[in-house]
């Protein structure tokens, strides 16, 4: 066991957070932490770490176990660089090389017959086998490979870490902790700020991680791919499911629906008795009976209603009329932001119908123009060239990510009244309360909502519009998880046309009939959803490698593309002979510098000073090109 969590309560002021609640993190544990906003993740997170104390109860953390800590937050060395940051991990390790180094320089000056060298080359030898066993030699190769798989590929690494963005600096974080390789990892929130390639590399490095993973997260996805139970907390109380998050959500509606039958029967039993209590309290015949059920009601342990205060929002989209069968036609469009000299081309000659009742996800990578394409359709941004017709009927709603369609100045109920004048206060506020915008919270200014609030005032604009296409960007960005769900149950149950953006692959599943990925010159569609993408994605880029080989020899430009397919399998198999080679050069070379270890420490080499120093000599010049050989397949393999 690494960590137990013993009946801890929790509270500020005079708000308790946690409630008396247990929680064990065994080695190898896979454990996703969730719960809304404020119920006190952060709070359990920072007691495991130590960085608070719990008012009742333990937390106790096995001796001589890591603890690595991602905060939303995380602090990084402003004035370092990428590469200086990552090689503090590695400091030890580093320290026993540079020792190593000390130590031959200072016997390359002695006599081999003396104690002192002697003394010196048993403590290099000691060093030297500390420091193979610590992966002394794979550092750089280390470092390149996290680095590379968290983005920072085509980054310098000798880049100043108060240069970069805060999206790069909380990825630059999560390569620290990969490196530092904790026996349990806690990541809050590690997903943000990840595009698609990386966070799918993510993934799958930490499916294979050694140690213990404690989660928090939002993205529904990452958690079913990754854990094997989820800890839900919710109202103090923290509650332990075995399975992914589907399992979660399918286990936890089971119990929401066996409570709920165990507290009508219970409520039954509790007015049988209040009934009979009344009844019989003031007959002196009953009076001991009615005492004896009294007594029973007071020592009854009360089940709680389920679902209690948190309930879910209500999101339902409805409209009068469909529209026609073609709704939208996009022809070479070209997708443009900017002006003058930062005008930027984001696209060219892009094309996509949308027909009636179809729901498709546009993805691609960060950049690429997808909000942008969104506007352009919409007629919010120009498009400088192409064709966009819409069918007769389409009437359009669109949700946009950055909420900036809301007035900041208006209160929340302002903003909807607004747009419907002639419905009563009384509608407008069911309209908010559908999305629990309710009490003082309607009269807030749009300004001073919180990220989660301006989102759910856009989804109860969005539900008033009534439109048969919905456009979205972005829907279920700042949502809690209990929202994402009757969001993404809401859109399935659309009987309208959707387009929307969205990074939630959770989402991307439940809801597309179609995915289409987006590049600067054209798009790809797949027939189906997340899942299909990434299969029939992956089916797709084998295939055209395998023809890109096969192609045959023919005259004109057939005859070009033979010549470039040769040229490109010859690269091809250059760089499999090429890796081959480097895997048996670098294994030869760590068992002849395990070997010249060996020697180096033997004394008939150390009373020898002239063939010690010909073998530091040796050692150094096969430790150089070690790095050299890993640099370089490094490089070649990714």
């Amino acid at each position: 066991m690494l960590v137990a969590v013993e009946n801890v309560s929790k509270g500020f002021a005079s708000h308790e957070v946690l409630k008396n609640i247990s929680l064990k993190i065994e080695d190898r544990d896979r454990i996703g932490l969730i719960g809304a906003n404020g119920a006190g993740k952060s709070t359990l997170l920072r007691l495991i770490n130590g960085k608070d104390r719990p008012d009742e109860g333990t937390v106790a953390v096995t001796n001589r176990i890591t603890v690595g800590f991602l905060e939303q937050n995380s602090g990084l060395d402003r004035e370092s660089t990428i590469s200086a940051e990552m090689h503090k991990v590695f400091q030890p390790v580093l320290d026993l090389e540079r020792e190593m180094r000390e130590i031959e320089a200072q016997m390359s000056c002695m006599e081999s017959v003396s104690e002192e060298y002697k003394r010196l080359s048993d403590r290099y030898a000691m060093l030297e086998e500390r420091f193979q066993k610590s992966d002394g030699y794979l550092i750089e190769v280390k470092i390149k490979t996290i680095l590379n798989g968290m983005g920072f590929g085509d980054k310098a690494f000798d880049t100043v870490i108060g240069t970069l963005s805060g999206g790069e600096k909380t990825r630059l974080a999560i390569a620290r902790l990969l490196l530092e390789q904790p026996d349990l990892l806690i990541l809050d929130e590690p997903t943000n700020h990840l595009d698609f390639r990386t966070l799918m590399w993510l993934e799958g490095y930490l499916k294979d991680y050694r140690g213990a993973l404690l989660l928090v997260s939002h993205d529904r996805y990452f958690l079913d791919r990754l854990v094997d139970s989820i800890c839900e907390i919710e109202r103090g109380k923290l509650t332990r499911y075995k399975g992914n998050y589907t399992k979660f959500v399918e286990l936890k509606e089971e119990q929401r629906q066996r409570q709920q039958k165990e507290y009508e029967l219970q409520q039954q039993e509790i007015a049988a008795l209040e009934d009979y209590v009344a009844r019989n309290m003031v007959r002196a015949s009953t009076a001991k009976s009615a005492r004896s059920r009294q007594n029973t009601l007071d020592k009854m342990e009360r089940i709680e209603r389920p679902g209690g205060e948190q309930k879910p929002p209500k999101i339902r989209f409805s409209f009068e009329r469909q529209p026609v069968k073609d709704v939208l036609h996009v022809r070479d469009l070209e997708l443009a932001v900017g002006q003058g000299e930062k005008r930027k081309i984001l696209a060219h000659s892009l094309s996509l119908d949308m027909l009636r009742g179809e729901k498709i996800a546009l993805i691609g990578v960060n950049g690429v123009g997808k909000s942008s394409l969104l506007k352009a359709i919409l007629g919010k941004i120009p498009a400088p060239k192409g064709v966009i017709e819409w069918g007769k009927h389409c009437k359009v709603a669109y949700y946009d990510q950055e909420n900036a369609l809301l007035d900041p100045e208006n209160t929340a109920l302002e903003e909807l009244w607004r747009r419907h004048p002639l419905s009563t206060e009384q509608e407008i506020r069911s309209r908010l309360g559908a999305v629990l915008l309710t009490g003082e919270n309607v009269y807030k200014k749009v300004g001073n909502l919180s990220g989660g609030e301006r989102a759910k005032l856009a989804f109860a604009v969005l539900i008033y519009e009534e439109g048969n296409v919905l456009i979205l960007d972005e829907p279920t960005n700042h949502m809690d998880l209990s929202t994402k769900e009757v969001i993404d149950q809401a859109l399935s149950e659309f009987e309208g046309t959707i387009l929307m953006v969205s990074h939630d692959r959770y989402l991307l599943n439940r809801v597309p009939t179609k995915i289409i990925e987006m590049f600067p010159d054209s798009v790809q569609v797949y027939d189906g959803n997340f899942d299909y993408y990434q299969e029939r994605s992956a089916w797709l880029a084998a295939r055209e490698k395998e023809q890109k080989e096969l192609l045959p020899k023919t005259g004109g430009e057939g005859q070009a593309q033979y010549y470039r397919s040769k040229q490109q399998r010859s690269e091809e198999a250059q760089r499999r002979r090429r890796l081959q080679e480097l895997e048996s050069f670098i294994g030869e070379h760590e068992q002849a510098i395990a070997r010249l270890e060996g020697e180096i420490a033997s004394s008939e080499i150390a009373s020898d000073y002239s063939l010690l120093k010909e073998k530091c000599d040796e050692l150094e010049l096969l430790r150089e090109e070690l790095t050299a050989f890993s640099d370089e397949w490094l490089e070649l393999s990714v």
